[in-house]
């Protein structure tokens, strides 16, 4: 007999007699566990049973258990767990018993209902709305799942989890909080009274195996040609911005790019929460500090940026700029820190040239709009627009050029663009990647550092159509 059978929610009342059939009529189907009627009241009695077992367990283990050693931490919990179901006589069936124990462990050594999604590849994001409402982000394409969390406390247990170790803290008094797991993935978590939901978490994985551009090309968000120039960018030294709305890939991009900087360079990364994955070994990676609970001890990305400009680099990586650390960063690229990246928020290309002149105000100098744009473009040199299409797929639409001045109007020019050509019957986006014939200006750079591209690669019959 099963727990769900043999302790039920409520106490045992007069049986209801049947309802009469028809002599040979078959019986009434009975609902099955799994159906709509009968999964709530089975749930919430394998929840009460699995909350009162995981409250003795973790009573019986030992508080100062290294919980680094999965495999010993899980040998511990695998015996107790046996030892109270034994003690209680809880009989269970097998799927039961390996479904308390497996949701027991995640709660005590992972992050509870959502070590699963973690542990698939396939989810991007994972997305927590209150204790009750769990979605992922799966090829582009928002799903609900049907897990749950069992009331707020719950939640706000794992995110103690995640926030700890990094000596942070959610509660009243800070109700938001920025926060990465081990893996690299970025958390966001914001709790009540400012959640009305409940603890709303946000958590953006990180793939483990590293894309590369070959990656990029066969995904279809990029064409070879332009995996090809923007890799000489790089070698080249020549100063990017990734420009591109919220979850296009902007960071996944940046880090393929950053991929091509030569392995005999200094390179300081600058992030809020740390999620770029260089693969070379000379990297110093910094992250700002929120306020402590006195208001005091921040430390601002700009402050940051401003420090890392004594630290000898040879190339300065900011995770993205949003706000007066955009114009040290401009100043960076036009003091001998050639090569340098960002990312910045915008849907065009002509956007993040508004968006920067924006974000350089914010730095509180009193510079007139013309001094800005002259500073940005002797500093930054290609714009590359990340974007998220209907169907849920990224692809990386422009490569523009800035050239340069007209009176107050900063000149720009596309090298490559993505025109949609339609959408098939499943509303997959048909497009083509193609280089405009537009020729960059600063192509002597490649010549100077032995890089040659072919021929067609800026022609119009380099095409790549998905």
């Amino acid at each position: 007999m099963s727990l769900l059978k043999r302790i039920g929610g409520a106490a045992p009342g007069p049986e209801t007699p049947p309802a009469p059939t028809r002599p040979g009529a078959p019986p009434p189907p009975t609902p099955a566990l799994g159906s709509r009627s009968a999964a709530a009241p089975a749930d919430d009695n394998f929840n009460e049973i699995k909350l009162r077992v995981q409250n003795r367990l973790i009573n019986e283990l030992d508080p100062k258990m290294d919980l680094g050693n999965k495999a010993k931490v899980r040998k511990q919990v695998e015996d107790a767990f046996q030892s109270i179901l034994d003690g209680e006589s809880i009989v269970l069936t097998r799927s039961e018993r390996q479904r308390m124990f497996e949701s027991i462990e995640a709660d005590i050594v992972g992050l509870g209902p959502i070590e699963p999604l973690l542990a698939d590849v396939d989810v991007s994001e994972i997305m927590i709305n209150g204790p009750k409402q769990i979605y992922i982000e799966k090829k582009g394409k928002l799903i609900l799942t049907s897990l749950s969390f069992i009331n707020d406390a719950h939640v706000l247990r794992i995110i103690d989890r995640i926030v700890a170790p990094l000596g942070r803290r959610v509660d009243e008094s800070s109700p938001m909080v920025d926060a990465r797991l081990q893996d690299g993935s970025r958390v966001n978590a914001i709790i009540r009274p400012l959640a009305l939901n409940g603890p709303t978490v946000t958590i953006r994985k990180f793939k483990k195996d590293k894309l590369t551009v070959d990656d990029l090309v066969r995904f279809g968000s990029m064409s070879r040609g332009m995996g090809d120039f923007l890799e000489a960018c790089v070698k080249s030294r020549t100063n990017v911005v990734v420009s591109g709305g919220t979850g296009s890939g902007k960071t996944t991009l940046l880090n393929v790019l950053s991929s091509f900087i030569p392995e005999d360079e200094r390179i300081i990364t600058v992030e809020n929460a740390a999620e770029l994955q260089l693969r070379q070994d000379h990297v110093v990676s910094l992250e700002s500090r929120p306020p402590n609970v006195e208001g005091r001890g921040e430390v601002t990305i700009r402050d940051l940026v401003i420090n890392c400009l004594r630290m000898r680099p040879e190339r300065i990586i900011v995770g993205e700029c949003r706000g007066g650390e955009t114009m040290d960063m401009l100043q960076a690229m036009n003091t001998g820190h050639d090569g340098s990246m960002t990312t910045i928020h915008a849907n065009t290309p002509k956007d993040s040239i508004g968006r920067i002149e924006t974000m350089c105000m914010m730095s509180g100098l009193d510079l007139p709009a013309r001094a800005i744009r002259e500073q940005i473009v002797s500093a930054v040199q290609v714009i590359v627009q990340q974007s998220r299409l209907k169907d849920g797929t990224r692809k990386v639409t422009q490569v523009t050029e800035i050239s340069g001045m007209e009176g107050d109007v900063v000149v720009m020019q596309d090298i490559f663009v993505f025109e949609q050509t339609g959408m098939d019957e499943k509303g997959k986006i048909i497009g083509t990647l193609r280089p405009t014939g537009v020729r960059p200006k600063f192509i002597e750079k490649f010549e100077a550092m032995n890089i040659f591209l072919p021929s067609n690669t800026f022609g119009a019959g380099d095409r790549f159509s998905y």
